[in-house]
């Protein structure tokens, strides 16, 4: 693991103009980029180091419900909790038992069917054999709050009524459930409750570990080649999907700059049999592409307190520096 990031080491400085695929993308705004840049390098003069280029944004994705769709968009406020476009925010709903447990496609896999459009402030729900659902993105205070456990923590949510409860209770036909809403001025869950081992500050609403994962298309191809039935970065629900690096080279990048946001690595996304669920049929393997990825993606031995058996596949990251990225946008490593 990480072998493949040597290359990334041996280029210095900033990069050449994009190639072609990106040329009209990018253009306008590489002399903005550079010219940010290097305002960024002589604001942090105690760190002595250079950005390289190691890649260009080629997807972004904010997931508003947890396990549902995600919602591709061009350019996102990157804000200390997630990505952002408008109301959309990236898994700020969560759909809940009435105990206030969280439920995700682990256990129900047909969320992932649940497809999500953002028109005049309001989330349209669809799912197959079932009428839209128009669900405003500003609740009101009366509405209910629940104490909903994530991962075992406490966190708050927001009700978000009555006609969405039924929806979702309609659409899965296993059990009673609320969709909730988190909302900013409630208390998001904690680095050092979710990884007491770490020494890490950040926070979190619904989303498993992070505000940000960082998974390159290389590795993914790298992944298909070892694959009988090619699987789709749908699998693995990345915010920010890379071009222009080698496989795996995201797992030896630690500060990042992309557009005018900065990030620093918190550890590798472990993966469990959320990849396995089918993104077009909402069906669970439990297998694939699991499996595979233990085959070759496991941790070193001295990092298996944090890992366990899980496989690594992409990065999460923390958000230092608050801002905007666009899909084109080079990513930046900082290199001592």
């Amino acid at each position: 693991m990480g072998a493949a990031g040597s290359s990334a080491l041996a280029r210095l400085g900033l990069p050449a103009p994009p190639g072609p695929r990106w040329l009209g993308v990018a253009a306008l705004g590489l002399a903005a980029v550079a010219l940010g840049a290097v305002a960024w390098r002589r604001a942090r003069p105690g760190r002595r180091g250079r950005l390289q280029q190691v890649g260009t944004v080629s997807e972004l994705w904010i997931y508003p419900i947890k396990s549902c769709k995600g919602v591709s968009v061009d350019a996102a406020e990157c804000t200390a909790l997630g990505l952002r476009s408008g109301h959309l925010r990236d898994r700020f709903w969560l759909v809940i038992k009435e105990d206030g447990h969280m439920v995700t496609g682990r256990q129900e896999p047909q969320l992932v069917l649940v497809s999500i459009t953002y028109e005049d402030d309001c989330l349209i729900l669809r799912a197959p054999g079932m009428d839209q659902l128009v669900l405003p993105t500003k609740l009101l205070s009366s509405n209910k709050l629940h104490d909903c456990r994530v991962f075992g923590l406490d966190i708050q949510g927001r009700d978000c009524g009555d006609e969405a409860a039924q929806w979702f209770t309609s659409f899965l036909k296993t059990d009673a459930f609320r969709l909730v809403q988190f909302e900013k001025n409630m208390k998001a869950r904690a680095s050092n409750e979710i990884f007491p081992s770490l020494d890490k500050n950040y926070q979190v609403a619904y989303p498993d570990c992070s505000p940000v994962m960082i998974l390159s298309e290389a590795s993914l191809a790298d992944l298909n080649t070892r694959m009988e039935k090619k699987v789709k970065i749908n699998n693995f629900r990345p915010n920010i999907v890379v071009t222009g690096c080698s496989a795996f080279e995201e797992d030896t990048w630690d500060e990042l700059l992309i557009g005018n946001v900065e990030m620093k690595k918190i550890l590798a996304c472990p993966r469990c049999i959320m990849t396995t669920v089918d993104p077009d049929t909402g069906v669970i393997d439990r297998k694939e592409p699991l499996e595979t990825l233990k085959s070759y993606r496991l941790c070193d031995p001295s990092e298996k307190s944090i890992y366990k058996s899980s496989p690594l596949f992409g990065i999460y990251y923390s958000v230092e520096k608050i801002g905007s990225l666009k899909v084109g946008d080079p990513v930046y490593q900082m290199v001592q």
